[in-house]
């Protein structure tokens, strides 16, 4: 989804909560990953695989000039032959630790052993964020979570969870509320210009993301 419609799908949803709840939670990953350069680890359930948000923060790395954005995607299972940047399993949540955040994103029941590695990357140190349909377990692990409604959501997470969204009004799905986490993670990386040249260099940057073609790394 390129950033024209990015900007028309967050008109459509003006006056929903959508748009300030998927900047919250860009903000979260972004000041989580900002700090240590990078470290981010991005994992799904074992039915899901979330590489087209893996895909997104590519881009938006390459786009924003924010390196740190650029996920290692973690994988239940890894292909043969695949290039080593896509062959990482979950051993390497085992070796998670301070400095790193561990991102998951799980549409249905994360499930007992990804849970497990998961609080394990928490005792760790690692920061845990969360993008998924209200898991109880899940949002107890997590510093912060964004729930995308499902056709079940669960009770809502413990009381020491530090901060979890409401479900928005507007319901979307999992892949629309992941390109606009991705495209805000993205925005106002650039320092201020000076204000006259302000609207021209906005321009000038959307123009850039729109002819720029993405990375070969996906």
């Amino acid at each position: 989804m390129d950033a024209v419609r990015v900007a028309l799908l967050r008109e459509v949803l003006a006056g929903t909560e959508w748009i300030q709840a998927t900047r919250r939670f860009a903000g979260s990953l972004r000041a989580s990953v900002a700090p240590h350069g990078g470290g981010l680890l991005l994992v799904g359930s074992a039915e899901y695989e979330p590489w087209h948000l893996a895909a997104h923060l590519d881009d938006e790395a390459a786009w924003s000039g924010l390196p740190e954005l650029s996920p290692t995607l973690v994988r239940h299972r890894v292909p043969l032959g695949v290039p080593a940047h896509l062959s990482v399993g979950l051993g390497r949540l085992e070796t998670a630790r301070r400095g790193e955040t561990l991102l998951v994103v799980a549409p249905d029941a994360p499930g007992a052993g990804l849970l497990e590695r998961v609080h394990d990357a928490r005792r760790n140190g690692a920061t845990v964020l969360a993008l998924d349909a209200g898991d109880r377990d899940l949002g107890a692990l997590a510093h912060d979570a964004l729930t995308v409604p499902g056709a079940a959501v669960p009770e809502p997470a413990a009381a020491e969870v530090a901060e979890i969204a409401e479900p928005p009004a507007a319901d979307l799905d999992l892949d629309t509320v992941q390109h606009l986490v991705s495209a805000a993670a993205g925005e106002n990386s650039l320092p201020a210009p000076r204000r006259h040249r302000r609207f021209r260099d906005r321009l000038s940057r959307l123009a850039d993301q729109l002819t720029a073609p993405p990375p070969p790394r996906w």
